[in-house]
């Protein structure tokens, strides 16, 4: 009997959530537009036409810069601070960093740059005594844990049992939200030349002195043909928890917060596996470290292998670059040039299971390239206040006759969302990070261009982070870095706008 014809299933309904307010302004822009309104009208009552015609003015050159607008959605006065900031910032000589012996990193060291410079790591044990190593940011009161995963890969599987991994990796991502402390989790595929020294010692240590001739010239064809065009991908999730479980609370200290991550690590790395992510097992301190190291130096790909092999450990405080120099668009650090860029869209509309499989995997023109997804999981009392707000705040921008079509399906989308949510579901804000590492200066062209060609196929729209290429960089690790956590802007402000 033939098979019966299945749909391919498909996903979406990703909302951005958006300000309430009059036209493209938020509701930041609104309250000026209608407080300048009213001293417009004051001013014609008791000063006359001319101060009216003053104010209004002013007001004018308020509003302007809130209202011009990019593809990305980013407003002029966005572009303009950030530019601000990026001149004092080199004015000061921030986007410079050196370490080692002739650095300004105390007792020589190659201590982590920027928002990782406080960064420490301590070693804990879970619950069945393996140990396993805890990321500590002390100027957000953050605690991280990463896990390693031998993702299985798609290839020669049924679309049902891809089907099955998405959803419980749907269920796992919504079982976030009812995790104590927790604030955010990441997940980074990263991809890199295979050099060969793993499979040239494996077949090393194995070979028997007494094998025939022929088999030992197959082995040795192998180890140099094998790895030439391969590459290696690695996948690492990680999990940040709070020091304080809720906003005002008392800070937990370290001790409690190994103990209380350390009790929960199985059931997660359990769970994971039944998303497709394979074995999961977290990071040591030392293995840590060489990933951070080779993020920042490629060429210290080898030796880092070969002195791994021998036994050696990387310490944590030299798992950093020697030097960086950040540019408008792209970092510099050690013996790599990085650009990195985020995403400033999500799909619109439906897209398969597939979608970001040429995104991720590995490309010719770019030596090593990270992609990072990021997650924040709302509570699930949050979550129910944000829906319904975002519902009413898309029935809002309908309510005049000159109502875009987008609005009106923006309607139907949130919703949607409403009624998934009072069903069970979790509400996750997410993003994207991207970085392609290359070589030197004159590959980045190259480079940039395999990205632009890689977004669209993957339905995403990806903006270069101008001005701010070395914290992306850092965020783009499997650090546990929250980026709004280290922003100045308070988060209501940023929302109203």
């Amino acid at each position: 009997m033939a098979a019966p014809n299945r749909a391919d299933r498909t996903y979406g309904n990703w909302r951005k959530p958006r300000s309430p307010g009059l036209g493209k302004l938020g509701l930041l822009g609104t309250m000026i537009l209608l407080g300048g309104l009213v001293a417009v009208v004051l001013s014609m009552m008791f000063a006359g036409l001319i101060a009216a015609g003053v104010v209004a003015l002013v007001l004018a050159v308020v509003l302007t810069p809130l209202l011009i607008q990019d593809r990305h959605g980013r407003t002029a006065l966005q572009a303009a601070t950030a530019r601000i900031a990026w001149w004092r910032g080199r004015s000061a000589g921030q986007h410079l960093y050196r370490s080692g012996p002739l650095g300004v990193v105390p007792r020589g060291t190659h201590r982590l740059p920027g928002l990782l410079a406080a960064s420490r790591v301590v070693d804990a044990h879970d619950s069945y005594g393996r140990p396993f190593a805890l990321i500590v940011l002390p100027q957000v009161g953050h605690y991280t844990v990463v896990f390693e995963c031998g993702a299985d890969g798609a290839s020669l599987v049924d679309q049902d049992q891809i089907d099955t991994w998405v959803a419980y990796w749907a269920q796992w991502l919504s079982a976030l939200s009812f995790e104590p402390g927790l604030v955010a989790a990441s997940v980074t595929v990263e991809t890199a030349p295979d050099l060969g020294h793993r499979l040239n010692r494996e077949v090393r240590g194995n070979l028997d002195p007494g094998a025939p001739a022929l088999a030992k010239k197959v082995l040795e064809q192998i180890v140099h043909k094998y790895p030439a065009g391969s590459a290696q991908v690695s996948t690492r999730v990680a999990l940040t928890y709070a020091a304080a479980p809720r906003p005002g609370a008392k800070k937990r200290s370290q001790e409690e917060m190994a103990r209380e991550i350390g009790a929960r690590l199985p059931g997660l790395a359990r769970n994971l596996a039944m998303t497709g992510a394979g074995t999961a097992r977290a990071l040591s301190a030392a293995q840590l470290s060489e990933a951070v190291r080779v993020a920042y130096d490629p060429a210290a790909q080898a030796l880092l292998e070969d002195s791994h092999a021998a036994g050696e450990q990387l310490d944590w405080n030299d798992a950093g670059p020697a030097a960086t120099q950040e540019a408008w668009d792209h970092l510099v650090h050690d013996s790599g040039v990085s650009i990195t860029w985020a995403m400033s869209e999500a799909p619109r509309g439906e897209v398969l299971s597939n979608v970001m499989t040429g995104l991720v995997a590995p490309h010719q023109d770019i030596s090593r390239k990270r992609v990072t997804f990021l997650y924040r999981p709302y509570d699930p009392g949050t979550a129910a206040t944000l829906v319904e707000r975002d519902r009413k705040d898309a029935r809002f921008r309908i309510t005049n006759n000159n109502a875009a079509a987008r609005d009106t399906v923006a309607v139907a989308a949130a919703d949607q969302s409403a009624r998934e949510e009072a069903k069970g579901a979790g509400l996750i804000r997410f993003a994207m990070l991207v970085t392609a590492t290359v070589r030197s200066k004159e590959e980045l062209p190259a480079a940039a261009a395999a990205i632009d060609t890689l977004a669209p196929p993957a339905r995403v729209q990806l903006r270069r982070v101008y001005g701010a290429q070395a914290s992306a960089f850092a965020a783009a690790l499997p650090l546990g870095i929250v980026l709004p956590d280290h922003l100045q802007v308070p988060a209501l402000v940023r929302e109203a706008m």
